[in-house]
């Protein structure tokens, strides 16, 4: 699969993603941090990506206006180990067809 990790998404993940064989691109090398969530989706969705962000409520409300590949809301924990295992874990159960076009939580 194909993700974008938001601006607030430690890189660590990207990392364990591509050693599962997922492609990851970073929006802190793609958008100032100052683009709008609207653009971030489209941004996604252009490019066939996952959005992965903690940034639940902007994401939610913006995910009203413009059409979008799939969110994953990571919910932060107290180490970036069970954020990890939590992604994978969300991964497993749901699969490609249970992440894309939906919004889920990690």
């Amino acid at each position: 699969m194909r993700f974008l990790l938001d601006h607030d998404v430690p890189d660590d993940l990207a990392y364990s993603l591509e050693a599962l064989g997922h492609e990851v691109a970073k929006l802190r090398e793609l958008l100032p941090i100052t683009a709008p969530d609207e653009e971030v989706l489209r941004l996604a969705s252009d490019r066939g990506c996952v959005l992965i962000t903690c940034n639940r409520d902007d994401f939610l409300a913006a995910a009203q206006q413009v059409a979008h590949r799939g969110i994953i809301i990571l919910i932060r924990r107290k180490s970036r180990t069970l954020e990890r295992a939590a992604l994978v874990r969300l991964m497993d159960h749901a699969g490609e067809a249970g992440l894309r076009d939906n919004i889920n939580f990690a």
